[in-house]
């Protein structure tokens, strides 16, 4: 389930320490498999290997897409396609999701993980229920290979055939780890690639113990299972502050197919299977502050809402003073269930951004670093153990500024000031107002515009793009609008000369957009 986006929030300490974590007890080992898709998603993609390289189009790992009017990926973006940082050893990526693998190991659940990017629309929107005009279908968000396939935008593309995958084998439950894709803003939080791990747990009606037995009596059986795998749960030592209870009639409600006992009581165990998530994660995170006071860990449970579970619940933790959104979770939409094949179960299903964790438990303080191959910042990090960062060096801004003229337009921009949408219950990226994805143009300006043009000339060489000034022109009704680039590298520093030719460079691109340059 896409219950997660990622958003980096944590700032640097520039002290370094270890913390162990046991690697025998951790998920040694993942499904590096590319996770099977339906058969409409792998047609769209065998049918490429017609099509000569020669042609116009874009080679992804191997196959080759012609392009259509559709087509927006850049070949920056298509340059970090199979870096599998989820897999890459000493990397705080892949330390992190064998962390959060180590709370959900087998036999009970898979751990897959998802290798090739590109899949359907079908399975990264239709699949999932997204309405036709949904803003994550848009241009402005998603990087479209063609018309039918895209660069995935969350684990959830893959969720379909992990549940399939249950009905046909003995786990209950799994997880998946996946590099996912979006176009957003610019800044130490943000990266068009970033990685998401969502998990889901089933239970099954058992089979009849004789032919008089009713389906009331096999939901109670199964209900004893389930209050069961509770009751052998570790204790841990957090302080719950339970604010959305296991439902609400009105706002968070119960799916009319469940019996509110079951409910009840999947809920019950989603809350304590993540408490140990939380409980593992934030005491590694702790140990590796052996300088700092250690306080009793805080979460907070809040109502939420999912497309794809109801209940909903989002998990807050109370880390360095304040109130963080950790991930999304809740009770997962029968329909889904039975889509799969799954007819006879109920379960739960969550969502994280790996960065999210990451950057917090080794004081990563910009996104851009874990892309990186600097030996100063891989150096650091070694697999089965939690470094703290320590900054090698902060080299000099460098800002400069774009102003231009945009038409009216209810996608031009964020207001000043405001906050990325990096929240849990944010199901992609960007404003709420978008272009028709069927639109081979934006109709108009879209924020997203100047961050990919920047991007796409100056790649990681930006630390953050901000609107900085905005009016409306009295008499001819024209909007203008001024951006701030700030041109830092994290590994050296920038010459004026570089930065001119970048910004010029920036443009000369952004004359392509329907703006007029001041």
């Amino acid at each position: 389930m896409h219950l997660a986006r990622t958003g980096a929030f944590l700032r640097a300490l520039r002290v370094s320490s270890l913390s162990e974590v046991d690697p025998k007890k951790t998920a040694a080992t993942s499904s590096l498999i590319e996770i099977e898709q339906d058969e409409h998603s792998q047609s769209s993609t065998d049918g490429t290997s017609n099509w000569s390289e020669t042609k116009p189009g874009k080679s992804i790992l191997g196959r080759h897409y012609p392009s259509d009017q559709t087509t927006n990926v850049t070949d920056t973006i298509l340059e970090l396609v199979g870096r599998k940082l989820y897999d890459t050893p000493n990397h705080p990526i892949a330390i992190t999701r064998k962390l959060i693998e180590s709370v959900f190991p087998p036999p009970v659940y898979k751990n897959h993980i998802a290798t090739y990017p590109v899949v359907s629309t079908k399975d990264n929107f239709d699949v999932l229920g997204f309405p036709e005009d949904h803003p994550g279908r848009s241009r402005t968000d998603t990087y479209y290979v063609d018309s039918k396939t895209v660069l995935r935008t969350h684990t959830s593309a893959h969720q379909h055939s992990a549940f399939q995958h249950i009905a046909d084998h003995e786990e209950n439950g799994y997880t998946i780890c996946a590099d996912v894709y979006r176009r957003d803003s610019i800044d130490r939080s943000h990266f068009p690639v970033f990685h998401q791990m969502e998990g889901a747990r089933t239970w099954q009606l058992p089979p009849k113990n004789h032919y008089k037995e009713t389906r009331l009596q096999q939901q109670q059986r199964r209900a004893q299972m389930i209050r069961g795998s509770i009751d052998a749960m570790p204790k841990h030592g957090l302080e719950i502050i339970d604010e959305a209870g296991p439902y609400n009639d009105h706002t968070n409600p119960i799916q009319i197919q469940h019996d509110p006992d079951d409910s009840q009581l999947v809920v019950e165990h989603l809350k304590r299977s993540l408490e140990q998530l939380v409980q593992k994660v934030f005491t590694a995170a702790q140990e590796a502050r052996p300088d700092q006071k250690q306080e009793q860990l805080k979460v907070r449970w809040i109502e939420a809402y999912f497309p794809f579970t109801s209940p909903s619940f989002e998990l807050e933790v109370f880390w360095q003073g304040e109130w963080l959104e950790l991930l999304g979770s809740g009770v997962v939409q029968q329909s889904i269930l039975n889509h799969a094949g799954l007819n006879d179960r109920i379960g739960w299903a969550w969502g994280i951004g790996i960065e999210r964790l990451a950057m917090l438990l080794f004081n990563v303080p910009d996104i851009r670093l874990f892309w990186s191959q600097d030996e100063r910042f891989l150096k650091q990090f070694q697999d089965g153990k939690i470094t703290r960062f320590e900054s090698f060096s902060k080299f000099p801004p460098c800002y400069k500024d774009i102003s231009f003229w945009v038409r009216p337009s209810p996608a031009s921009a964020s207001p000043i000031g405001a906050e990325s949408s990096s929240g849990v219950a944010v199901a992609a990226g960007g404003d709420s107002k978008k272009a028709s994805p069927a639109e081979t143009q934006p109709a108009a300006f879209h924020e997203n515009d100047i961050m990919e043009i920047v991007r796409d000339v100056a790649g990681t060489l930006v630390e953050d793009v901000r609107l900085v000034d905005e009016f409306v022109h009295p008499q001819n009704g024209k909007k203008s609008l001024c951006y701030r680039i700030n041109y830092r590298s994290n590994e050296r520093t920038l010459t004026n000369e570089e930065v001119n030719e970048l910004h010029q460079k920036v443009t000369d691109k952004m004359m392509q957009l329907p703006i007029e340059i001041r």
